[in-house]
């Protein structure tokens, strides 16, 4: 029999960028509509380093979705060659930090001053170690010389598979994966790794980005990989397995920055997010599934409290507009054009 409602506990997103200013008021509410507690990247211009910078932008975001969405935004610092211990550590204490983002030098949007060597790190993460904050991983090297399908691996090889050798303890997330070689490496490390899985990696390879001529909007970091690494994040998605869990990703930008001469990397999922990964637990005969991947895998890692209230998802095909508008922005969302089979249903 076909199901046709689908409650869950209320869900959380792992990993958002919300960006700032105009942009921020009009994308944050897609992702507080849904889901109740979201990590928010720090990778604003310039970057959030202080607990005093993450306060201010958490100020902001709560400004911008209404109260009743009971929304919290998660923060996090964004860690330079040169940030303090103490001040991770202080913000970790008086709760404003919720973790620490790595970003290698120059690996993706707004990435130019993140660590150019872990080695100038290891004061920080031996304090986090210490303390059980989690360190939220972009897991990629930067070197020209790597092919840009292969950083991922690289970064597991050289610079992940290494630390987690030397520091046991450290708690991490390697966030948005796009291998079959993470999933192993994620499936085989201590309980101390997890890792969040993209909705649009599910469902996109990179054929969905080249064949047939360049697509931006598919076009992403990390980069869509070939068809068998796709199947192997849904295999690892809906196994239930609690060391993968939700984390959208959700990137921003406007059209115009997109379909460019050199276009900007990221996907804007937040408006069809929890619907596209209920399409693919569906796919795969697992929507029985998506609750622990959803709602509680990544609080237990986290070690918050599971969420008290429930979303409902109704069978209703729904067309995905081409274009989503606000004053003079524009943004193509994922799935554009396409219509899902599920839809959130709002009070």
């Amino acid at each position: 029999m076909t199901q046709n409602t689908l409650t869950l506990r209320k869900p959380d997103d792992w990993h958002v960028h919300l960006r700032d200013g105009a942009m921020l008021e009009f994308v944050a509410d897609f992702t507080a509509r849904q889901f109740a507690r979201a990590i928010v990247m720090p990778n604003l211009t310039p970057p959030v380093t202080t607990v005093d910078q993450a306060i201010a932008y958490r100020d902001r975001i709560n400004a911008a979705v209404p109260a009743e969405r009971g929304f919290t935004p998660l923060m996090t610092a964004y860690l330079t060659d040169t940030i303090s211990a103490d001040e991770i550590e202080r913000g970790f204490r008086e709760g404003v930090f919720t973790a620490a983002k790595l970003y290698p030098q120059n690996a993706t949007t707004n990435s130019a001053h993140g660590v150019s060597d872990i080695a100038n790190i290891r004061p920080v993460l031996e304090r986090m170690e210490k303390l059980g904050i989690p360190l939220l991983v972009h897991g990629e090297v930067v070197s020209p010389d790597i092919d840009i399908f292969d950083r991922e691996a690289v970064f597991l090889d050289t610079v992940l598979g290494p630390l987690l050798k030397e520091m046991p303890g450290l708690r991490v997330v390697l966030e948005h994966i796009t291998t079959e070689h993470s999933v192993e490496f994620v499936k085989a490390g201590s309980e101390n790794l997890a890792a969040t899985i993209t909705a649009h990696h599910l469902r996109i390879d990179r054929n969905d980005m080249l064949v047939g001529g360049i697509r931006p909007h598919a076009y992403c970091l990390p980069v869509a990989k070939r068809r068998l690494h796709k199947l192997a994040l849904r295999k690892a998605a809906v196994s239930g397995n609690p060391k993968f869990f939700l984390g959208t990703d959700t990137a921003p930008h406007e059209r115009h920055a997109k379909e460019s001469a050199c276009g900007c990397a990221g996907i804007f999922s937040a408006p069809v997010a929890i619907e596209s990964y209920a399409q693919t637990f569906e796919e795969e005969g697992a929507l029985g599934k998506l609750e622990g991947f959803a709602s509680e895998f990544g609080p237990a890692f986290y070690r918050l409290p599971f969420n008290e209230g429930t979303i409902t998802l109704k069978r209703q095909p729904t067309d995905i507009p081409a274009a989503l508008e606000a004053g003079d922005i524009k943004i193509v969302p994922f799935h554009a054009g396409e219509a899902m089979a599920w839809r959130l249903v709002e009070d």
